[in-house]
């Protein structure tokens, strides 16, 4: 199976469950796991930011890796979350880790020291130098506090062979069209953003890397297929149907968000690692009123 054949579709930035003493739970993770599977996403991607990559480390982040591979078995794609501020740092965990069973690794652009463009491009060619895996680059400024640019992404794309997509949530749509417009034929662009991802994909992106999908992953894989069939009539019910939704998971912060809706389904405890926390008590009804909306909105379609 070929890159593009693995990673069209929906991909899910999955949370990393906690018990109250902030260990892993790992009874929950394996719960999730297979409630993902059945949700007939296309791949999963493991230690992202939505899974509290920032207070995971060390031998820990390798048990999470392990974990996964051997409780997916081989069933999707697997991608592992391995990016930082510091290139040299980050070309070092690419040697340290045990990656069997991964396909790919996402690698988030540098960080809080904010470097030009040119620093940019230089930290991902040194990466994909380095690197045992195909490479998603990973392009979020609200979170890094700077741009990758279109120009900068098309010279990596162009000159960087290991890397084959970028998982864009600039938000930006002359940025992503230019992106999409001048890219290698063989360079995938995947939607890092939910609420953004039908009109993405109408413009040429080649799926979704979410977070809503943790907890509602058969209805948002949906949604990305029909839209990568060219149905988007029918994908925008889907759309439309998680708007409030997914705008409530963000409302005050990811993972705090989706966590909430995972507890609420009996799927993991509304636990994290600080500085994360949960959401407020305000927030929180508001979020069973919607999982009520969307229960009544599914009785309706039987």
């Amino acid at each position: 199976m070929s890159l593009r054949e693995k990673f069209t579709g929906t991909g899910i930035a999955i949370v990393t469950p906690f018990l109250e003493n902030g260990k892993i739970d790992w009874d929950s993770f394996k719960k999730l796991t297979e409630f993902w599977i059945r949700g007939k996403v296309e791949y999963i991607v493991v230690l992202g930011t939505t899974g509290e990559s920032a207070t995971i480390h060390g031998e820990e982040k390798q048990q999470v890796f392990s974990f996964v591979n051997e409780a997916v078995k081989g069933r999707l794609p697997l991608v592992a979350g391995i990016g930082g501020n510091d290139t040299s740092e980050v070309i070092n965990n690419f040697g340290e880790f045990d990656l069997k069973g991964y396909d790919a690794i996402l690698s988030v652009s540098p960080y809080y020291n904010k470097p030009n463009q040119e620093g940019l491009f230089q930290h991902y060619k040194a990466l994909d130098a380095a690197t045992p895996l195909p490479i998603i680059m990973y392009n979020v400024p609200s979170r890094t506090g700077m741009n990758v640019t279109a120009d900068t992404q098309l010279r990596i794309a162009r000159e960087c062979k290991n890397i084959f997509a970028t998982k864009e949530a600039s938000g930006n749509f002359e940025q992503i069209n230019q992106i999409i417009k001048y890219k290698p034929d063989e360079f995938m662009v995947i939607s890092g953003d939910d609420p953004i991802t039908l009109p993405m994909i109408a413009c040429g992106a080649e799926g979704l890397i979410s977070v809503v999908a943790n907890a509602y992953p058969k209805d948002y894989s949906d949604m990305v297929r029909l839209c990568l069939a060219g149905k988007l009539n029918e994908a925008q019910k889907l759309h439309y149907k998680y708007t409030d939704i997914i705008a409530s998971m963000f409302a005050e912060g990811s993972p705090s968000g989706v966590k909430a809706y995972l507890a609420e389904m009996g799927l993991c405890k509304n636990t994290f690692r600080l500085p994360v926390y949960k959401i407020t008590d305000k927030l929180y009804q508001k979020i069973k009123e919607l999982m009520k909306t969307v229960a009544q909105l599914e009785l309706q379609d039987l």
